[in-house]
């Protein structure tokens, strides 16, 4: 059946639609035309599908990066769907400013990789074809489609449920129904700008839920990293997590230790270096997904749950917030060295009692057996490894180095991160070491004239505390 717009916009503006009747029309068919814009579906699989026109949505081009309406728009022209998805759609839609633009196509990689020179394919596990313009990089990704008896190399996955290889190709409906969470599963359709909203995902926004699609169980067990992207996302939208999703993540919690220890580094990064760091700590002790990924300071904190560990962990957490929210850098080298001291701590005091080292050359062999346990769980880049090491080290400098030594001392390049943690452990120890923090941070705060009054006290301090120590006991007279 169809309508004349133009009888009906006639019927409106005449002054006889004053009639009662007319008005009637006039609403009908107004109301019919606006509920033609969204249409609403089921795909095969029974997960809800609302398609949003433009006119109803607020995503305009202007809110996407140029180089991704490029990559839409040459997949489009030459014949292809293109969908921006996931984040891009949901961060818009709330009034976020995105980190990334991902696009979903039916193109397969090898033909993404025809249409653009600039294209380079990648990954294992999922195959992605990432286009790049310069800095800037745009992941697309072929739809994904439900496993059949697909050989081995197409999709692969173990015992417990785990996806190790998924490179099976489907429709927008499949790929949708093997996304996440609801709020992920948004499709934003270039051919006529609609958006497509699969299990409810507009609503869940408007709610702030975090859902996910399909049965919770299955879907962690498929890739255990999705609950710690339950965590991220709850705290990052301001999100609560729904019951079902929540319910099973304590029992399998544990599954996290079976993910290559190189994933969950980037997945770190994420948790803990953009701005919601002590929220996330927080819910990952709650669900326990922190002992998963630092299994030796979730030890000391199940030992000693108000000691020195748990006070590091806290101001560490604060401290990283605090740097991202003043844009400050932020580095995993200091992040993971200051994670990761009492640890160090507790095992150089275990390695002198087994060995009989000094403390000296115990520390120097912990700081090896820690930094191997850690990255079992979490792969950290000899880049940072090995400053994470150097700002250990210089711990033990700082009460040697007071005085006159101080000059030179805070010229080591990695003096700053090393002067950042004493503070950090002085706030969690207090005592002597605390005293000792006081007086670098008077150091490293004061005027050159202030620094060279302080050191020239503090030498005459240790010149006549050592002239005392030096002094030999008075002999007493031989009897005769």
């Amino acid at each position: 059946m169809s309508y004349d717009s133009g009888l009906i916009l006639t019927l409106t503006q005449d002054p006889s639609s004053r009639c009662p009747i007319f008005r009637r029309i006039s609403q009908f068919c107004k109301q019919l035309f606006e509920d033609n814009q969204n249409t609403t579906e089921t795909t095969p699989a029974g997960l809800s599908l609302e398609i949003v026109a433009r006119k109803h949505h607020a995503i305009s081009r202007q809110h996407i990066s140029e180089n991704a309406i490029k990559v839409l728009y040459r997949l489009h022209k030459s014949g292809f769907k293109a969908y921006l998805v996931g984040g891009g759609v949901r961060d818009i839609l709330l009034g976020l400013e995105p980190k990334d633009f991902d696009v979903v196509t039916n193109a397969t990689p090898e033909e993404i990789k025809k249409l653009f020179r600039n294209c380079r394919l990648v990954g294992r596990r999922f195959r992605l074809a990432h286009i790049v313009f310069g800095r800037d990089v745009i992941e697309v990704a072929t739809l994904r489609g439900h496993h059949v008896d697909s050989g081995e190399k197409i999709s692969k996955v173990n015992a417990e449920g785990r996806l190790l290889r998924d490179n099976v190709y489907g429709t927008i409906d499949e790929d949708a129904e093997r996304r996440d969470f609801t709020v992920n599963a948004l499709y934003y359709d270039i051919s006529d700008f609609s958006i497509h909203s699969y299990g409810g995902g507009l609503q869940d926004l408007e709610s702030r839920t975090l859902r996910l699609i399909g049965d919770p169980q299955k879907r962690y067990r498929e890739d255990p990293v999705r609950m710690l992207r339950a965590v991220r996302f709850a705290t990052k939208l301001g999100m609560s997590i729904d019951k079902a999703a929540a319910q099973p993540i304590p029992e399998l919690a544990p599954l996290l230790k079976d993910i290559p220890a190189a994933r969950m580094y980037e997945e770190v990064l994420k948790l803990f270096f953009a701005g919601q760091a002590q929220n996330n700590y927080v819910m990952m002790r709650d669900f326990g997904l922190f002992a998963p990924l630092f299994p030796l300071v979730d030890n000391l904190l199940e030992e000693d749950p108000k000691g020195p560990s748990h006070k590091m962990v806290k101001a560490i957490m604060r401290n990283t917030d605090e740097r991202v929210e003043q844009d400050k850098s932020v580095t995993p080298a200091f992040f993971y060295a200051a994670m990761l001291w009492y640890p160090l701590s507790q095992r150089a005091d275990d390695i002198a009692l087994e060995s009989g080292l000094s403390q000296y050359d115990a520390f120097y062999a912990a700081m090896g057996d820690v930094m191997e346990q850690q990255c079992r769980t979490i792969s950290i880049p000899r880049r940072f490894s090995t400053p994470a090491k150097d700002i250990w080290q210089l711990q033990l400098r700082f009460d040697r180095n007071q005085g006159t030594r101080a000059f030179k001392f805070i010229e080591h390049p990695k003096f700053r991160a090393a002067y950042d943690l004493l503070l950090l452990r002085a706030e969690a120890e207090g005592g002597n070491l605390a005293k000792t923090a006081a007086w670098w941070k008077s150091f490293v705060e004061g005027s050159e004239e202030q620094r060279s009054v302080i050191a020239r006290s503090t030498n005459k301090g240790s010149r006549s505390r050592n002239n005392r120590r030096r002094r030999s006991p008075k002999k007493t007279p031989k009897a005769e």
